[in-house]
C-alpha cells in the first residue's frame, strides 16, 4: 500500500524553492473580506503570506486553511502565485473594469518580489485591459517600479498606522520603520505617483490617544501623502489568537478592554470606530488633505479569498 501523503495541501501542490513555496493559481481575483477595511471589493495577491509578520495582519487565516500555521508560518513560509500575471490575464478578459487592491493576503513588495518580479507584468496586465490599480505596501521595494506605476496611473496605498517606533518593534517587527515609510511616500509622491496613506491598523488603547492620532497624520502630511484612508485593528478568528496571546504577556490589563471592544467577528465596535475615523478624517483636513474614505461597511467574510 503506497503511503499517505501527510503534508499540508500547499505542500502538494508547491514547489519549495529558496524557502519559498512556488505554486501556479488556478485563479487571481478574489474577493476582498470586510476586515481588510479598504473600499476595493476585489483584489490579486501574488503573494500569501508576509515577511513583515504583523500581529494584526487579518490575513493569517488563509495559512490555517491551507494546512499551515497562522503564526510563523504565516510571517515565514510564503506562498508564491508564480503565474499570477498570466492567470490576471486571462481573468480580465471577462472582468468589468472594476478597481483591484493588489496585495491584500501578503505584501506584493516583500522580499520575494525582488526575486519573481510579478508586479510588472500585473501592472502591464491590468493597463492593458484599462483596469485601475491600488497597491497596498510598506516596503521600500515599490520604489523600483515607481516611474512603472507612474505612468500607468496606478495609486499606491502605504501603510502607516502609527509613528511610534516602540508599538512598530512589538507588533510590525519584520516591517521597516515609519520613519522609513513617511520616506517611501515622499520618494512616491515625487516621482509623480499618486500616493496615499493607509493609516491601519490603529491599535485600541495603544496608540488611539489624540495626541498620537495627531502624530501621525502631520508627519504624513508632510511626507506629502495625497490623504489617509483609516483603519481600526480588525481581528477575524485566525489573528485573534495570535494578537490576544501577546496582549496578555505584554499588556494584560488591557485583554478584558478588548473583549469589550470587539465582537465574535473580530470588528471593532461600530461608534469607537467611527469616533477613531472622524478623529482622523478631521486631523487630515487640518493637515491640508483631503479625505480618502473612511469605513467600509459590511460584515466579515470568511473564507472569501481563494485556497491558493
Amino acid at each position: 500500500m503506497d503511503a499517505v501523503d501527510e503534508r499540508p495541501l500547499i505542500e502538494r501542490r508547491s514547489v519549495a524553492r529558496a524557502g519559498l513555496l512556488e505554486t501556479q493559481a488556478r485563479t487571481v481575483i478574489e474577493r476582498v473580506p470586510a476586515w481588510a477595511g479598504i473600499p476595493q471589493r476585489w483584489g490579486v495577491s501574488p503573494y500569501r503570506g508576509c515577511v513583515h509578520a504583523c500581529r494584526g495582519c487579518g490575513a493569517r487565516g488563509a495559512h490555517r486553511r491551507l494546512g499551515l500555521d497562522a503564526g510563523r508560518d504565516f510571517d515565514a513560509r510564503i506562498v508564491v502565485k508564480a503565474n499570477a500575471a498570466v492567470r490576471l490575464e486571462r481573468e480580465l478578459v471577462a472582468w468589468g473594469g472594476e478597481e483591484l487592491a493588489v496585495g491584500v493576503a501578503g505584501d506584493c513588495y516583500q522580499e520575494a518580489e525582488a526575486r519573481y518580479r510579478l508586479m510588472p507584468a500585473i501592472v502591464a496586465a491590468a493597463g492593458r485591459a484599462g483596469v485601475p490599480l491600488t497597491v497596498y505596501t510598506k516596503s521600500p521595494l515599490v520604489v523600483r517600479d515607481a516611474g512603472l506605476l507612474a505612468r500607468a496611473g496606478v495609486r499606491v496605498a502605504v501603510s502607516i498606522g502609527f509613528v511610534d517606533e516602540r508599538i512598530r518593534r512589538e507588533v510590525e517587527p519584520g516591517a521597516v520603520s515609519a520613519q522609513a515609510r513617511l520616506e517611501l511616500v515622499a520618494a512616491l509622491a515625487e516621482a509623480g505617483v499618486a500616493v496615499h496613506v493607509l493609516m491601519g491598523p490603529v491599535l485600541p488603547l495603544l496608540s488611539d490617544g489624540a495626541d498620537q492620532l495627531e502624530a501621525t497624520v502631520r508627519r504624513i502630511a508632510a511626507a506629502g501623502a495625497g490623504g489617509v484612508w483609516p483603519v481600526v485593528l480588525r481581528l477575524p478568528a485566525a489573528t485573534r489568537a495570535g494578537f490576544t496571546a501577546w496582549l496578555a504577556e505584554r499588556h494584560p490589563g488591557l485583554v478584558e478592554r478588548y473583549e469589550q471592544v470587539y465582537d465574535r467577528a473580530g470588528m471593532p465596535a461600530a461608534g469607537y470606530e467611527a469616533r477613531i475615523v472622524a478623529q482622523i478624517g478631521a486631523l487630515a483636513a487640518a493637515c491640508g488633505m483631503a479625505p480618502v474614505g473612511g469605513v467600509r461597511q459590511g460584515k466579515t467574510e470568511p473564507g472569501q479569498l481563494a485556497l491558493i
